[in-house]
């Protein structure tokens, strides 16, 4: 057997009682084959960014240990959003029941069609900097640096974390 890959998924949604979809779709990663859900982020919520006539996102975080292949995983995740609504229609960026994004796979460099490891905008999105820094810290992002120096380049981003009680009023 190999040896389980380390891998983080991005979390969003602005559609369908967003709170609920990230709820779902951490259940569902924890249910992937050849693969542990080992951490999840709070809760952030942000305004959208590239498309900005929508409701803010829901975003978080998780890891995974993984032995399936970056591909495959990927794939995996893609079949996710579609059980929980996703269509691929519409503007870039639009509003979204669920969007998954696979941010790192070990310290992986790839770019091939269809999948660029690390994610490539990343380094520049607090709404994933924060989740990952809260799960990961001292996180290296290959080629960019440590999660928390990257943070310091998205000033002015709106992100907001989530306590609890703010979790239920909603």
């Amino acid at each position: 057997m190999s040896v389980p890959a380390r891998a983080y998924v991005g979390l969003g949604s602005n559609l369908e009682d967003p709170r609920a979809q990230i709820e779902r779709a951490f259940a569902a990663l924890a249910r992937l084959p050849h693969s542990r859900l080992i951490a999840r982020s709070s809760l952030y919520r942000s305004a959208p960014v590239g498309f900005p006539a929508q409701p803010d996102f829901i975003n978080a975080a998780a890891a995974l240990a993984t032995t399936l292949a970056p591909r495959a995983l990927l794939a995996a995740l893609l079949e996710l959003e579609r059980r929980q609504g996703r269509v691929r229609a519409g503007p870039r960026f639009g509003p979204r029941t669920l969007d998954l994004d696979l941010l790192l796979y070990d310290r992986l460099v790839l770019a091939t069609g269809g999948l660029t490891l690390p994610h490539p905008r990343l380094h520049e999105r607090a709404f994933v900097l924060y989740p990952l820094a809260e799960i990961a810290p001292g996180l290296e992002v290959p080629g960019r640096g440590p999660v928390e120096r990257l943070l310091a380049g998205c000033r002015g981003q709106t992100v907001e974390r989530l306590a609890p009680a703010q979790l239920e009023r909603e």
